[in-house]
């Protein structure tokens, strides 16, 4: 009996401690459900953090790459308007250009125009000239002509140098250049042998213009028509006031010559 009551109690220490045992085996199993369960709840907001963050990784990457698109595409149109402006730049400084050539070609026109007016003006303007030491004013017309009957003459046409000098002592009587013309025209009718006509021509040089550098050629010219004629005796008293109206001439010494062989 005591055997028994005291393996019933050996029984029932064993069951409570079984007992004990196991409810402390349920408690540490009930602690490691909650630590996992925490563990995981940590793992998955660590996840989530983790996904959130790569969340706006990509979005930051994509708005990078957005904006990097955006800053690309205001470069390239920065670029375009960039050529734009320069190409603007060249056309307008190609319009400056060519406006200053245009400038420069009508300024050109412009003094061409002038200079034409100038040349036109001076055709019709008298101008001083100076002819056999003498300088006078004569319009361009009587050069010209004067300029035509003399070289007519030099090329040895006596009749036609003779109309001309007639005709240009006709057309212009109070030009500067009548001594002149009428010393050539002596010479053109003394070498056609219209020694009257000579005479009298190369006495009115000596008679309008005493002074005259051809008045000391033209008496003595006058003495060799007189010869021509036959009139030695008149030829004589020429060359003697030749002599003593221009000593110093190179006529003169001539026309001491000349009386030496009339003699």
């Amino acid at each position: 009996m005591n055997l028994s009551k005291a393996l019933r109690s050996v029984c029932a220490a064993s069951i409570i401690g079984l007992l004990a045992f196991n409810a402390h085996a349920l408690f540490d199993d009930n602690e490691a459900r909650k630590a996992i369960l925490d563990l995981r709840q940590k793992v998955d907001l660590q996840q989530q953090r983790v996904e959130a963050q790569q969340q706006r990784n990509v979005e930051d990457l994509k708005k990078a790459n957005d904006d990097n698109a955006q800053l690309r595409r205001s470069i390239l149109d920065l670029s375009n308007q960039l050529e734009v402006l320069r190409a603007e730049i060249a056309r307008m400084r190609g319009q400056d250009e060519q406006l200053a050539r245009d400038i420069a070609e009508v300024q050109r026109k412009q003094k061409d125009v002038a200079q034409g007016v100038d040349e036109r003006l001076r055709k019709f303007e008298p101008s001083k000239v100076t002819v056999d030491g003498k300088e006078f004013v004569a319009s361009p017309a009587e050069v010209r002509d004067f300029d035509a009957a003399l070289a007519t003459l030099r090329k040895g046409e006596f009749a036609p140098a003779q109309t001309a000098f007639l005709e240009f002592i006709k057309r212009y009587p109070e030009s500067g250049y009548r001594p002149s013309a009428l010393f050539w025209l002596g010479n053109a009718q003394y070498a056609l042998r219209a020694y009257r006509e000579a005479i009298i021509n190369f006495k009115s040089v000596i008679a309008i213009a005493p002074d005259h550098v051809r008045s000391p050629e033209s008496a003595l010219s006058i003495a060799n028509c007189q010869v021509e004629l036959k009139d030695p005796k008149s030829a004589r008293k020429t060359l003697e006031d030749l002599i003593k109206v221009y000593p110093q001439s190179e006529a003169a010494s001539v026309a001491k010559d000349r009386l030496t062989r009339l003699k």
